[in-house]
């Protein structure tokens, strides 16, 4: 069963949580407020409607208790659990206006969540057979990007880097701007030097020419960009365990397995994050 070993600091996440909240109240949940009297109280219970990875209970009763102080929330699931249709993973007791109030909020985010940790498992399980690991990009959704990295490790992958401040990774781009792999590691590590930082170095390569000058400037990560099976075992060959080798770019569920059997560390898979299907879920009155 796959865990996260790490929980977002909620509390940093405020101002996106207010966004979100002021983007749906505006000036009143005019529905609630109309038909409920302010001061009634109910419960309501958070029912999984297809099997998955559950993801997100800890942000639901941050988010429940950040909207209604006095709400109180009941677990049957841990994050990162394995689900079944018909499942209650919570029930939530507090004023009713706020519960409603909260209702779509904490479904939009455990749907996505739960969604992206159910697509990552399934990559993840596939090749447990491997030491390979499944990671995420940074191809995440604008002001969710802590959550939907979070969702990736409940669902069994490994987070890459957060951003473009907590690893250096020398993409294409990067390389052909400074005028090659052997300019561009000097650079960096004259930049890290200088600066007093200590970051990884990830080089993105294309070919087996690329590869060896990465290698010869020794730094932690290679990455193979678009490299096909057989060129992939060639690389995983050559390095020979000398630094951590990542496969990248069109590798999809289908391919995975095979890439993973070359012998790399890890394998970024960007469809960890994007064009994701939320998993189904409602809370409902008890």
């Amino acid at each position: 069963m796959p865990h996260a070993s790490w929980t977002p600091d909620f509390d940093s996440l405020k101002a996106q949580f207010d966004f979100a909240i002021a983007e749906d109240i505006g000036d009143g949940d005019h529905s609630a407020l109309s038909s409920i009297p302010h001061e009634h109280r109910g419960k309501a219970q958070l029912i999984i409607k297809e099997d998955g990875i559950f993801a997100g209970g800890a942000l639901a009763a941050y988010l429940f208790k950040y909207i209604d102080p006095t709400a109180t929330v009941q677990h049957f699931i841990e994050d990162g659990a394995l689900v079944e249709k018909g499942t209650v993973a919570l029930i939530v007791e507090g004023n009713t206006i706020q519960l409603l109030q909260s209702e779509r909020l904490v479904l939009n985010y455990l749907q996505r969540l739960s969604g992206i940790a159910t697509r990552t498992y399934s990559y993840a399980h596939k090749i447990e057979h491997t030491p390979c690991t499944v990671l995420d990009t940074r191809k995440t959704t604008p002001g969710l990007r802590v959550l939907e990295k979070w969702a990736v490790a409940l669902g069994g992958g490994g987070n890459h880097r957060m951003g473009l401040y907590d690893m250096v990774m020398l993409k294409d781009n990067h390389i052909d701007f400074a005028g090659g792999i052997p300019e561009a590691v000097a650079r960096t590590k004259a930049y890290l030097a200088k600066n007093n930082r200590v970051l990884a170095i990830e080089v993105e390569t294309r070919n087996l020419t690329e590869v060896k000058a990465a290698l010869e400037a020794s730094v932690d990560r290679i990455m193979l960009d678009n490299f096909s099976i057989s060129e992939t075992k060639e690389a995983v060959a050559f390095i020979a365990g000398r630094t951590e080798v990542e496969s990248s770019g069109g590798i999809t569920h289908h391919t995975l397995v095979p890439y993973a059997e070359c012998g790399v560390d890890f394998i970024s898979v960007g469809a960890l994050t994007h064009h994701i299907k939320g998993l189904d879920m409602s809370l409902k009155a008890l």
